[in-house]
């Protein structure tokens, strides 16, 4: 009976010492395997963070290639760009040499007929850039003492008329009735009123404004009527679309001496107009 309470009473103390022990056995495996999952679960962050970093990287590198690609092509594009208004200069710089050489029997002149070098300007009465560039043109000529002339060629454009022909014309009944100094009189006159594009300076005022610069108003009434300088004006015309001029203002640079020619087309400032006269000159 005593034996039989021995091995109880040993089994109850094994039994009340390995509890604690299993309960700490336990806790270390779930420990562990909160461990193994925590370490498992932070791999694979780092795992998606590396993906997401990498997918980053890529779509970084696709952007920067098409960045690359993007300012590839507007550079090519420019450079073909450049490339044909060059080309575009050098062929109209080959047709310009075919200007007509000026004659002070047929050309106005404005400044010393005998000037080494002739701003040839195609010009339309209605064109609003050719009205800004007007005074320019008489800078030019006054700012070389005698070395530049300023020669006038009609070439009205073809949405500027009936107005701008009825102009180019009328100066040159002006021309024709008070000779050169007229036709700049006139030309000065109809320059600082018109409103340009067509419709600037009625076509029932040229005879007004030829009787305000002195003129007979019924001679140049006569004249203008009559068409006398219509195919005058239609030759310049011919002229300058022969040597490549297709808007307005188009100016030649001239040297009366060598023949080399410079193009100037639109409304160029005089520093622009000196730079290529000193370079002719010297």
């Amino acid at each position: 009976m005593r034996v039989n309470l021995s091995i109880w009473a040993l089994g109850l103390i094994v039994v009340l010492v390995s509890a604690p022990l299993l309960w700490l056995l336990n806790d270390a495996r779930q420990e562990a395997a909160d461990l193994k999952a925590k370490t498992d679960e932070l791999q694979l962050i780092q795992k998606v963070k590396e993906e997401v970093m990498n997918e980053l990287r890529e779509q970084e590198f696709l952007g920067d290639r098409i960045a690359l690609g993007i300012q590839e092509y507007i550079q090519k594009q420019q450079q073909d760009q450049v490339a044909a208004r060059a080309e575009q200069q050098r062929l109209a710089n080959e047709k310009i040499n075919d200007v007509r050489r000026v004659a002070s029997a047929r050309d106005h002149i404005f400044g010393n007929p005998d000037a080494t070098i002739s701003l040839i300007e195609y010009s339309d009465f209605e064109c609003p850039f050719c009205k800004l560039f007007h005074p320019t043109a008489k800078q030019v000529v006054e700012a070389y003492a005698g070395q530049v002339n300023w020669v006038y060629r009609h070439f009205p454009l073809q949405f500027h008329n009936p107005g701008a022909q009825k102009q180019a014309e009328a100066s040159e009944c002006a021309n024709f009735l008070g000779g050169n100094d007229a036709f700049w009189k006139f030309t000065d006159a109809i320059y600082a009123r018109t409103r340009s594009n067509g419709e600037g300076f009625p076509v029932t005022k040229l005879v007004p404004l030829a009787t305000e610069i002195a003129l007979d108003g019924e001679q140049f009434r006569q004249c203008l009527d009559s068409g006398r300088f219509a195919a005058r004006v239609q030759e310049d015309i011919a002229e300058g679309t022969k040597i490549g001029v297709t808007g307005t203002p188009s100016s030649i640079l001239l040297h009366n001496q060598t023949g080399e020619t410079r193009l100037k087309a639109g409304v160029q400032p005089l520093a622009a107009f000196m730079a290529d006269i000193e370079e002719m000159l010297n």
